[in-house]
């Protein structure tokens, strides 16, 4: 239990509960996917052959947050990295330790995987995610360019 949210790995039973926290975190960001995108995020999630885990927050009745990483060779260290691609707490939930507990969690697991660096993206306008950032981690001076 981190605080009053206990976070785990998450389960095939947590689908229904699940669609709702990445389907709010897609919102965030103003972009959609296919449902069939959704079940394949699903199902590779859950695939222990995949390069991926993801890890909930339950509150009391209810999953309350989601961290979704991704697990990648570097060139420069003999461990892993470990991308959180993905962390959205349910709106009802924020200010209440949700997101702290699950970088926390994937912190403890990116170490238990042997990985040298755990690391995330997020939008330049997400001060609010940004504030509680800036207390777990280092920002980094890197600049992201896409295709």
């Amino acid at each position: 239990m981190t605080g009053a949210h206990r976070v785990r790995d998450i389960r095939a039973e947590d689908k229904a509960a699940w669609l709702p926290l990445y389907q709010g975190y897609l919102d965030f960001y103003e972009t959609s996917l296919a449902p069939e995108l959704m079940d394949l995020t699903f199902a590779r999630l859950l695939d222990p052959a995949e390069p991926m885990f993801a890890l909930v927050a339950e509150g009391e009745t209810e999953l309350v947050g989601a961290a979704h990483c991704i697990l990648h060779r570097s060139t420069g260290t003999r461990g892993d990295y470990c991308y959180l691609q993905d962390l959205f707490t349910a709106p009802a939930a924020r200010g209440q330790g949700v997101g702290r507990a699950l970088i926390d969690a994937v912190y403890a697991r990116a170490d238990a995987l042997g990985c040298t660096r755990v690391y995330w993206h997020t939008h330049e306008d997400n001060k609010t995610a940004q504030a509680l950032y800036e207390n777990v981690a280092t920002r980094s001076p890197f600049i992201q360019y896409r295709r």
